[in-house]
């Protein structure tokens, strides 16, 4: 029996937000899409009876009208960063629309206490403040934070480079647990309905793998022939600001690559947060062979 029997989803054109619709809908409730944009695609989702409204994460009387219209009472987000208040405002908008209970999505390094995270690791800090806004608006006992890791994904960053054949790393060697995103959707959703016992829900990857042999893996399935080529910290940082990144992100990618790769893998949270995808969406994870296999096409257009 589910506990939230109408549910609204926020970024439902995103893979974790697809996939927590679809494991929400399976897992018994009425679903509800909350979009910029509802004439979007979602491929994935498109023909299931989903009602979408035209809703902005940051404008909140959007909000208050698509929460209210769909009559739901828990709702699954994304963090916006862009503001002064981190989401507060738009926080207090779902709670007084009748939303009772929030799934976040945020980040596995946030590794320790919110209020205690430096602002110089930019992106666990801004995961924090909204982690921060959510205890201040909600209580600790009405909102759950999913926290997965390495995203399998971020792989596709380096797919024009793939298919050139050759692949310009700063540290090849560096090592992650890519996690696929329906992993992640599936156990957003599973607690989006259900509720979970925790209010902080770790996630990580099956695996360890080294982003020279995650690229090679990837030129295997699609048949080329990829070399790895290792480059300093400026060619890198001079890669990434001409393909439009931010100074202070370059910076903190650059760190989290080269300076202390994988050092989440560490935390004492890992052997748990391992066994979170089992326990809540039910079935194993998926390796990062297999999601390439299956997202093979994503490689190619």
């Amino acid at each position: 029996m589910p506990k939230y029997r109408r549910v609204i989803v926020f970024g439902a054109t995103g893979d974790v937000g697809s996939d927590a619709a679809l494991r929400a809908h399976h897992e018994g409730a009425a679903v509800s899409l909350a979009m910029r944009n509802p004439s979007t695609p979602i491929p994935k989702i498109d023909g299931l009876p989903f009602k979408r409204y035209k809703a902005d994460l940051t404008q909140p009387d959007t909000l208050r009208t698509a929460v209210r219209v769909a009559d739901a009472k828990a709702a699954f987000i994304y963090g916006i960063f862009n503001g002064p208040d981190y989401m507060r405002t738009a926080l207090r908008a779902l709670k007084e629309a009748g939303i009772e209970y929030v799934v976040f999505l945020s980040s596995f390094i946030i590794l320790t206490d919110i209020h205690a995270v430096d602002p110089s690791d930019i992106v666990p800090w801004e995961h924090a403040q909204v982690e921060i806004a959510l205890e201040e608006v909600y209580g600790r006992d009405s909102y759950v934070t999913v926290r997965p890791a390495f995203y399998s994904s971020n792989i596709l960053h380096e797919k024009h480079a793939i298919l050139q054949g050759e692949v310009k790393l700063p540290n090849p060697d560096a090592k992650f647990d890519f996690i696929a995103s329906e992993d992640i959707g599936h156990v957003a959703g599973t607690i989006l309905v259900n509720g979970a016992p925790e209010h902080i829900v770790r996630l990580l990857g099956p695996e360890e793998m080294a982003l020279r042999d995650a690229v090679l893996i990837v030129g295997d399935v699609l048949g080329k022939e990829v070399r790895v080529t290792r480059i300093s910290r400026e060619e890198a940082a001079a890669q990434m600001e001409a393909a439009g990144m931010p100074t202070p992100m370059v910076n903190w990618h650059l760190h989290n690559v080269i300076d202390r790769p994988g050092s989440y893998l560490q935390s004492p949270d890992a052997p748990t947060a391992r066994d979170s995808i089992l326990s809540y969406a039910k079935h194993p994870p998926h390796r990062f062979q297999e999601w390439v296999e299956k997202n093979k096409g994503r490689f190619l257009d």
